[in-house]
């Protein structure tokens, strides 16, 4: 087959799969549970996720998250994290003398044909630098990146079925209302083509490294530039303990328990204080490397590494405030703080009506705060969907959207959860969260003194112009100028008028209809006028009731 073939062969594929599995994803999560059938959906989820996991990039992000899925599953994943097979050696030689402008042997002093990982978009391999360049970098073993031959094609195709994809999505209501899909599926496409632009890739490097490196930071490899183009990238050999290789880590006298601490800590600091994240800290993208000459009081004889920049994140500064507010509300277990959190993020629309919403995370809070993966594990499944089922209506009746630059953030932080827990099965997230969030509180209280003088300012300017505006309230009280209105109290009597007709129209459709057929043996020309007559209320009656649907009535 032509290389126009293979891609179009591709395309294919790619939207019949996500055809078929939004079909299955309809029929088994959405429609059998309305039935009462969700059991049916339960008993295949397992093996219909296994057959999803063969996507190597979903295959990446779920066998991250161990702490949820269940074991047959992440076992068949691990082995997606950062392998898939590897391109011939010869290729990826042309590949990178094509881009280097010479041949491998004079760019290196030599190459291991043996790939040392293979990735979907790239490939890397050991190398030594020549003598000149190990002299003027001061590096001598490094790791070569190699794009793929063809791989940028393959990345046209895969979003242009993807952009399809999202098209189908946003014809569906429950997606569109909460989602902008093609917003989405464009900031989705923005990293696909920043990942495979090495120079990119570099940039965000040294980037990171000046954000997060330095002795008692963390490790980034040093680039080595006159090694490297869009499609080829050298680094510094950085190699070390693979951070989920929980036999080297404690080989090594490294706890597993204290690298899951510091690992929460190290991204906690990347989203909620620089604001410049790594968004794809798998497990084959941060190694722990040992110190062996560390031996300060205090201080861990080793520090993470991390590799992979191609998928950043940023966090602006509005969006950091938010997701501050929401930290210090869930470690204080405050509900309708949470809330107000959550809508300075973005993803509660201002119109959102939250009081239920604040009262279910009262409640959550109150009988799940607190606890970590292992305990909630252990909690009667009863009691989630008891909860599911008294506040799932509230949740969805909310107008909630996913806001641009939130993906990579949710990513990041469900794979850091997962790595945490996969390190310390008991490890608690919010151990990890409450003293972060102490820390933030302090440094908010640091700015309330400020914020006092310009509250008591805003006060005094009210009190002062309280009088007159007293003054003019009550002239259009006499005048009859005031109305009251309340929104809930109107929408609710709305409803009810609405469905007062409906039951009018389906009496009159009752009456009518069995009136025709008692006369129709006797008098069948009006039996029949009252039959025929009786299709006007029921079809108000229907065409009400789904107009009301669709407007959330």
């Amino acid at each position: 087959m032509t290389d126009d073939a293979l891609m179009k062969a591709r395309y294919r594929r790619i939207t019949r799969f996500a055809a078929r599995y939004l079909v299955q994803a309809w029929w088994f999560e959405l429609f059998l549970p309305r039935f009462g059938l969700g059991w049916i959906s339960a008993r295949g989820r397992t093996r219909r996720l296994e057959r999803i996991a063969h996507m190597i990039k979903v295959g990446q992000f779920m066998s991250s998250r161990l702490d949820v899925l269940p074991p047959s599953i992440t076992k068949q994943l691990e082995g997606l994290q950062d392998e898939v097979p590897a391109v011939p050696f010869g290729q990826m030689r042309a590949r990178a003398e094509e881009e280097l402008g010479m041949p491998l042997e004079r760019a290196f002093a030599s190459v291991d044909e043996r790939p040392l990982a293979a990735a979907s978009l790239g490939q890397a391999h050991r190398a030594v630098l020549t003598e000149d360049l190990a002299a003027e970098t001061g590096l001598s073993a490094v790791v070569l990146k190699i794009q793929r031959p063809g791989i940028d094609r393959i990345v046209d195709v895969d979003l242009r079925a993807l952009r399809k994809v999202g098209v189908w999505l946003s014809k569906v209501a429950l997606v569109r209302d909460r989602v902008d899909m093609p917003s989405l599926v464009e900031e989705f496409a923005i990293t696909s083509l920043e990942e495979i632009d090495y120079l990119h890739e570099a940039a965000n490097s040294e980037r990171f490294s000046a954000d997060f490196g330095g002795p008692d930071g963390v490790a980034v490899p040093e680039v080595v530039w006159e090694r490297t183009t869009r499609r080829v990238l050298t680094l510094e050999d950085v190699t070390a303990i693979k951070i989920n290789d929980v036999d080297a880590l404690r080989a090594a006298g490294i706890d597993p328990s204290e690298v899951a601490a510091r690992f929460a800590r190290v991204m906690f600091d990347q989203l909620f204080d620089d604001g410049f994240f790594h968004a794809d800290p798998h497990p084959g993208n941060v190694f722990v490397t040992p110190l062996p000459g560390r031996t300060d009081a205090g201080t861990p004889a080793w520090r993470f590494t991390f590799i992979d920049f191609g998928m950043m994140g940023e966090v602006p500064p509005s969006l950091r405030r938010g997701l501050r507010r929401v930290l210090i509300a869930a470690a204080s277990r405050d509900g309708k703080g949470l809330v107000d959190g959550i809508r300075d993020v973005g993803v509660l629309l201002p119109s959102a009506d939250t009081v239920q919403l604040e009262r279910a995370m009262t409640g959550l809070f109150s009988r799940f705060g607190g606890m970590g993966f292992a305990e909630l594990q252990e909690v009667d499944p009863r009691e989630f969907r008891a909860f599911a089922i008294e506040f799932g209506d509230v949740v969805r009746s909310l107008p909630f959207q996913l806001p641009e630059n939130f993906l990579l953030i949710v990513r990041a932080m469900s794979l850091t959860s997962g790595m945490c827990s996969a390190l310390d099965p008991a490890f608690n997230i919010w151990d990890a969260v409450e003293p972060y969030a102490q820390r933030l509180i302090r440094e908010e209280s640091g700015n309330t003194a400020q914020a006092l003088v310009r509250e008591v300012g805003a006060v005094a300017a009210v009190t002062a112009r309280l009088p007159r505006r007293i003054d003019n309230l009550v002239s259009r009280f006499e005048e009859g100028a005031v109305s009251v209105q309340t929104p809930r109290i109107e929408r609710r009597l709305r409803d009810l008028e609405r469905m007062i007709r409906r039951v009018v129209s389906a009496v009159l459709f009752s009456g009518l209809l069995i009136g025709g057929i008692l006369l129709q043996p006797d008098q069948g020309f009006w039996g029949t006028i009252l039959i025929v007559a009786s299709i006007a209320p029921l079809s108000h009656s229907l065409l009400a009731g789904i107009i009301a649907r669709r407007n959330g009535a």
